[in-house]
């Protein structure tokens, strides 16, 4: 791969024809077209924060140097930017007022058009560091992915975006990538992560293809038609409205893809799945909250996903020493269940350890976690009873 190092070029140079696309959150075009912001295998604009923007901002004016920057050299004779679009659409957005945010001079908040000539001409004659490389692909993305190893590092999304970039990237990030999409809201609800940092997007991608995300996107990859994935994913959120009422924190980034797999084809009523929901809510010896819905779904049989609140040690020695006491005044075992039986245990005084402690009434019919709901069997026995 061939380096060539640039100090001759300025941020004014870079800011000719910049061009900043808001609903894409990303630069498109700087030096008159000739550079090329934001290639597909970049993550999307993350700097607008009124923080990282402005810190760009005022490092130019202070005169701190903004560090290398790496462009490729492509066969028609543009560049695209390797590294470096952060900080490059921050300074031209801010000079090219595009998405404008204004920096604190002297006390008050200033705009490019409202600088000194001064620090106006201190910022568009900043020269930059700036290599350009030539190479084969897999040179420049090899060393696309060596050089982000440093600041934020590339999360396993824009990785393969990297790797897959193309036709069905470019769309499907218009989709999923943009946070001003008029359904993020509503998707969020469900889904976790940070648009911006594709997260939504490895969402839908692992939703519509169970879990092999790069066998999808290489079989895609030069397919700009993203129909499938985009309803895959809506009748995905449509399954899920048309079940649960409840949208709170416990309904966010479960394994929705696994669980519309596996439960679409039940039917459910959505009242009595909202009555049961708020009831499990409530309960106060539910620990586990987000297992609520996939617990609904599978017919309300897996404990497990729940965590009932299990009895305490003090709670289990209590039972069990007035247990025993009772049993051995009675010359019978002190497990109830052997002590009905007749067999050979009829009258065995097991240790503590040798026992488990259980619901009297179950829990999933009403029965509480407390000391008079509680009662000491054999592991025989709890293990039988368990797994009717």
């Amino acid at each position: 791969m061939k380096t060539t190092l640039h100090t001759e070029w300025t941020v004014g140079d870079i800011c000719k024809g910049f061009i900043y696309d808001k609903n894409e959150n990303k630069g498109l075009f700087g030096m008159n077209g000739k550079l090329i912001i934001q290639p597909e295998y970049q993550r999307n604009y993350i700097y607008g924060d009124g923080k990282k923007d402005v810190a760009v901002v005022e490092s130019l004016l202070k005169g701190y140097p903004l560090g290398l920057i790496y462009f490729v050299l492509n066969a028609d004779g543009k560049y695209e930017v390797l590294d470096g679009q952060q900080r490059i659409t921050s300074f031209a957005r801010f000079v090219n007022q595009s998405w404008p945010f204004a920096v604190e001079r002297n006390g008050k908040p200033r705009y490019f058009n409202s600088l000194d000539v001064n620090d106006e001409n201190r910022i568009i004659d900043t020269k930059l560091t700036i290599y350009v490389c030539e190479g084969t692909p897999s040179e420049i993305q090899a060393w696309f992915e060596t050089i982000n190893i440093a600041g934020v590092p590339l999360n396993k999304q824009e990785l393969r975006n990297s790797a897959y970039h193309g036709p069905f990237v470019t769309e499907a990030r218009k989709v999923f990538s943009n946070p001003d999409n008029a359904n993020m809201n509503r998707w969020k609800a469900y889904v976790s992560g940070d648009s911006k940092r594709q997260q939504i997007l490895e969402t839908a991608l692992d939703w519509v293809s169970n879990g092999d995300i790069e066998g999808y996107m290489a079989k895609h990859r030069d397919n700009g038609d993203i129909k499938e994935l985009v309803n895959h994913f809506e009748t995905v959120i449509d399954w899920i409205d048309g079940i649960f009422e409840y949208t709170g924190k416990e309904m966010c980034g479960q394994e929705w893809g696994k669980l519309y797999r596996q439960y679409h084809n039940n039917p459910y009523a959505k009242d009595d799945v909202s009555s049961k929901f708020d009831k499990l809510l409530d309960d106060p010896f539910v620990t586990n909250k987000r297992g609520i819905p996939e617990y609904i779904l599978g017919g309300s049989t897996e404990k497990q996903l729940l965590n009932i609140r299990v009895f305490d040690e003090a709670t289990k020695r209590k039972v069990y020493k007035k247990q025993t006491a009772k049993a051995e005044a009675e010359g019978v075992s002190n497990c109830p269940l052997c002590a009905v039986g007749g067999g050979s245990n009829s009258k065995r005084i097991y240790e503590l350890g040798e026992m488990d402690a259980d619901h009297v009434t179950a829990w999933s019919k009403g029965g509480t976690t407390t000391e008079d709901n509680c009662q000491m069997l054999c592991k025989t026995h709890n293990r039988s009873k368990g797994n009717k």
